[in-house]
């Protein structure tokens, strides 16, 4: 036998590498619903519970809106189960600690809240992704602060697959950042908007001004004002105020120039 026949034989007996499993759902369960029924119909009846979805604050103001929405959702999608929130460990100088008496008023027990702080981007991404492989958990937050190289696209595809295989919503909220490529299912950006006093001249209902920046596999770019209902636990469109009758007077931002655009 000829040296390069003997080399062929030697590669033919070798075994071929045997094929990785994709990853499935540990178990198949119904999207969230948020209760606001335009907002689960753009989304397909609801938030996809085996997923990444990102949650952006942009400006640093928006800080404590983004927060409370992204513990709505968490409210909706564990119900009495455990959430496990890893937080880097400057959020807590830098905007200040998650509120008990807030998340109590939003609908979740303190007691159901797993506090982690991580001390770095590294172990804050390490906290959660094995936090998110638990199928026991109603929810995963992971809350870094500002940009960072590490949270890329491979950082978010674990996270995925994560979600993906124990069933358990991912809910990364960004502080400080601005969007970048990402794995997620749905990218969202959060700011404050105007309560609607209640009766009696009482403090109105938790309001956000939520727009739907992407979407896997669905539509993207869609804006509502959402509110939290205390007593259902769930989110409440509300309808866009009505336009002031009567024709508007433009007002000039630049005073200096609105006299000779009137002399003009």
């Amino acid at each position: 036998m000829t040296p390069a026949l003997a080399r062929r034989s030697q590669l033919r007996a070798v075994p071929p590498a045997p094929r990785l499993p994709m990853l499935a759902p540990a178990v198949e369960r119904p999207p969230v619903a948020l209760g606001a029924p335009a907002l689960d119909a753009a989304l397909g009846g609801g938030l996809v519970r085996a997923a990444l979805h990102e949650v952006y604050a942009i400006r640093e103001a928006e800080i404590g809106a983004a927060t409370g929405f992204v513990a709505a959702l968490a409210r909706c999608a564990a119900a009495q189960r455990p959430i496990l929130w890893v937080r880097h460990d400057p959020l807590d100088a830098l905007t200040g600690a998650l509120y008990a008496p807030g998340l109590a008023d939003i609908g979740l027990d303190p007691a159901q809240i797993l506090l982690v702080r991580a001390p770095d981007i590294t172990a804050l991404l390490r906290a959660g992704a094995e936090g998110s492989r638990c199928a026991a958990l109603g929810a995963v937050v992971i809350e870094p602060w500002g940009e960072s190289g590490l949270i890329d696209l491979t950082a978010s595809r674990r996270l995925q697959l994560a979600a993906r295989a124990s069933g358990v919503p991912v809910l990364l909220l960004r502080v400080a950042a601005a969007p970048a490529p990402s794995a997620a299912t749905t990218r969202w950006n959060i700011a404050a908007a105007p309560s609607a006093a209640l009766p009696g001249n009482a403090p109105g209902l938790p309001a956000f001004a939520a727009t739907l920046l992407r979407q896997r596999g669905g539509p993207g770019g869609l804006d509502w004002i959402l509110e939290w209902n205390r007593d259902r636990r769930c989110f409440d469109e509300r309808p866009a105020a009505p336009p002031l009758p009567g024709s508007v007077v433009p007002v000039f931002a630049d005073r200096s120039a609105a006299p000779a655009r009137r002399a003009a």
